[in-house]
């Protein structure tokens, strides 16, 4: 069953976002911020860590040596478990992944002499438990995944890159067989390069939703043909992330709870799936939880990076341009305990990948030719981090 909340919600949830940023901004002026205490120098970067414990912390990053040093919180309050940056400015934007009340999206500007965030405003998704977002960038939309009630929202984007109002909230119902697919749960969810439509990964559900995206006006929208075109996946998979192929004929979805990858290609003109291949990314004989994490595509779309949660783990594969599927290439320790997130940075020489439980962030270095990823040695300390996001 879908619900849809259109323009009319909009005037409401601005009044909301203004009164709301205002009560943030109020709360952040006590945050400790490390990061205003050195300026960074010309050739750094800043990298903010989404945590599970109510912060956003700010890393200094070095894109020419891979050197990493923490700068502290920058930013508390929120469940902020997922940040993602602006293409187009220097700005970032965080989630509230509490499941007890509305989701929200915060937009944060970005200093560029010392790291730290001044709050931009603030949307509500109208959802609970917002966990992910994506940034469609000729259309000035963040899509946003609601967790714990099973929805995705679409939220418009100002010109200097705050946020505008609610458009849209899509959700729906399912469940699977294991004990966290008692409703469903949106996880992840990625737009076609067509820009026509919206693909939303839901692990409580067990489906992939294929929904029609609207650039012109943000929203998100579904019909008979669209709910047709919906992929079910394997009983109790659980579906979490996925990604288009840099040519945008393939679709590269990672499982969570049987921890596969799966192939389809894309048909851009129906808005429909066809499975290709599935590979687990688990070892032989691995009899431990399995638990897929995250998945992306390295900058030049010649290689798929994974993260494997259960052995802690990543996992690199191959790009077969013609038919989209993957061959393995590489399997290295992810340097910690129970990778939750990581993030490739704009030359796509480097991967940071936040290991939740043993608290650091480390840098693995990652081969042109090859693909192959070599753990640096270099990390710093953040608690409980569970996402990267690289802000230049």
């Amino acid at each position: 069953m879908t619900r849809l909340f259109q323009q009319n919600r909009a005037a409401r949830h601005a009044l909301t976002a203004t009164c709301a940023a205002l009560t943030w901004s109020a709360g952040i002026v006590g945050v400790p911020l490390h990061a205003a205490e050195s300026p960074a120098a010309a050739h750094t970067e800043f990298v903010y860590v989404g945590t599970l414990n109510k912060q956003i912390s700010a890393l200094r990053f070095d894109p020419a040596s891979g050197a990493l040093s923490a700068l502290g919180p920058v930013a508390e309050g929120a469940k902020s478990t997922w940040v993602a940056a602006s293409p187009q400015a220097p700005v970032l934007y965080a989630v509230d992944d509490d499941s007890a009340k509305e989701g929200s999206i915060t937009a944060y500007a970005v200093d560029h002499d010392n790291g730290s965030l001044s709050t931009l405003g603030m949307v509500q998704t109208g959802g609970r438990g917002t966990t992910f977002l994506r940034f469609d960038a000729p259309s000035m939309t963040l899509l946003g995944a609601n967790y714990n009630s099973g929805s995705v929202s679409s939220v418009a984007v100002n010109a200097d890159g705050s946020v505008g109002p609610l458009v849209s909230t899509l959700a729906e119902t399912g469940s699977g067989p294991n004990r966290r697919q008692a409703s469903a749960h949106a996880h992840g969810i990625a737009v076609d390069p067509s820009g026509r439509y919206a693909l939303v990964a839901d692990l409580g559900a067990d489906r992939v939703f294929v929904y029609r995206f609207d650039r012109a006006t943000h929203a998100l929208s579904q019909d008979d043909a669209t709910r047709a075109a919906t992929f079910v996946a394997p009983a109790g998979s659980g579906p979490r992330h996925l990604e288009f192929s840099a040519n945008g004929q393939f679709v590269y979805l990672l499982t969570e709870l049987s921890a596969q990858v799966l192939v389809f290609r894309w048909d851009a003109a129906q808005g429909t799936l066809t499975h290709v291949q599935s590979l687990p990314i688990s070892t032989d004989g691995f009899d431990g939880m399995k638990s897929g994490a995250e998945i992306a595509l390295g900058r030049d779309g010649r290689f798929v990076y994974v993260e494997n949660r259960g052995e802690n783990a990543l996992v690199v594969y191959r790009v077969n341009a013609q038919t989209g599927e993957l061959s393995l290439v590489q399997r290295i320790a992810s340097g910690g305990d129970k990778p939750w997130g990581f993030g490739i940075d704009a030359s796509g020489r480097w991967l940071l990948v936040a290991n939740q439980r043993s608290g650091k962030v480390n840098v693995f270095s990652i081969d042109a030719a090859s693909g192959r990823l070599a753990d640096t040695g270099q990390s710093a300390d953040v608690t409980d981090p569970s996402s990267v996001a690289f802000v230049k």
